[in-house]
C-alpha cells in the first residue's frame, strides 16, 4: 500500500506473531509520527536482547546468565517440577503465587500438522532432570489445546512408564464466565475436575 521503506516497515511488524496487517500499520506510524519516540533506544534493545538473553542450562527458561532465577533460588522445591510449553508460561505460573517449585520449559508442544514430534521438544532433558534427583512430582501445564492435549498425554504415558508421579492442572470454567457460552470440552472438564464442598 505504501512506497519503499514505510511498507517495509510494515510488513516488518506484521512478520509479529499476534500482529496482524492493521496492527502493524499503527505501530508504523507510531514511531513515524510521535517526535519523541526513541528508535535508536529500541533498536539498542534488540541487539542487546539478541546479543544477552539465553536459554538457562537447567530448565529453558529465558536469562541473561548461565541459569535463571527461579534455578538459582535456594528456596525452590526442586522435587516438584512443572512442565510447560514456553518461557511465558512461567511468568503466567509466577503471577499466580501459588507454586514454589521449579519448571522445565519444552520449546513448544507436538504438533505434527507444523512437523513437530517429542524429539524437537526439551523431553530428553527433563528425562535427565528426573533421573538426577528425587522427585515428588511433575505438573504437566501445557495448553489446553490440540496440541497441549497431545503432549500431555505423551508426557504421561512416558512418566507413569518410569513411576513418576504425574499431575495435569485442572481446566473447566473462567471465573466471571457464563455457562451457556462454555464449549462442550471446557465444561465437560469442569464436571471432571469438581471438588467437594465443604
Amino acid at each position: 500500500m505504501y512506497d519503499g521503506i514505510v511498507q517495509d516497515l510494515i510488513d516488518e511488524f506484521g512478520r509479529l506473531p499476534g500482529i496482524g496487517p492493521k496492527s502493524a500499520q499503527r505501530i508504523a506510524f507510531h514511531i513515524l509520527q510521535t517526535q519523541h519516540f526513541d528508535v535508536s533506544r529500541l533498536a539498542e534493545l534488540l541487539s542487546e536482547v539478541r546479543e544477552k538473553v539465553r536459554f538457562c542450562a537447567v530448565c529453558g527458561n529465558i536469562t541473561e546468565q548461565e541459569e535463571c532465577s527461579i534455578c538459582r533460588d535456594p528456596r525452590r522445591d526442586r522435587s516438584l517440577i512443572c512442565v510447560v510449553e514456553e518461557p511465558k508460561d512461567v511468568v503466567a505460573i509466577e503471577r499466580t503465587r501459588q507454586f514454589r517449585g521449579v519448571y522445565h520449559v519444552l520449546g513448544g508442544a507436538i504438533s505434527p500438522i507444523d512437523g513437530i514430534g517429542p524429539d524437537d521438544l526439551a523431553i530428553p532433558a527433563l528425562m535427565r532432570r528426573l533421573g538426577e534427583s528425587e522427585i515428588r512430582e511433575v505438573i504437566i501445564a501445557t495448553d489446553p489445546n490440540l496440541e497441549g492435549e497431545a503432549t500431555a498425554a505423551y508426557l504421561s504415558r512416558l512418566l507413569t512408564s518410569i513411576e513418576v508421579p504425574v499431575s495435569r492442572l485442572a481446566s473447566g470454567l473462567p471465573v466471571g464466565g457464563d455457562l451457556e457460552f462454555a464449549d462442550e470440552v471446557t465444561l465437560g472438564r469442569a464436571f471432571e475436575g469438581r471438588r467437594r464442598v465443604e
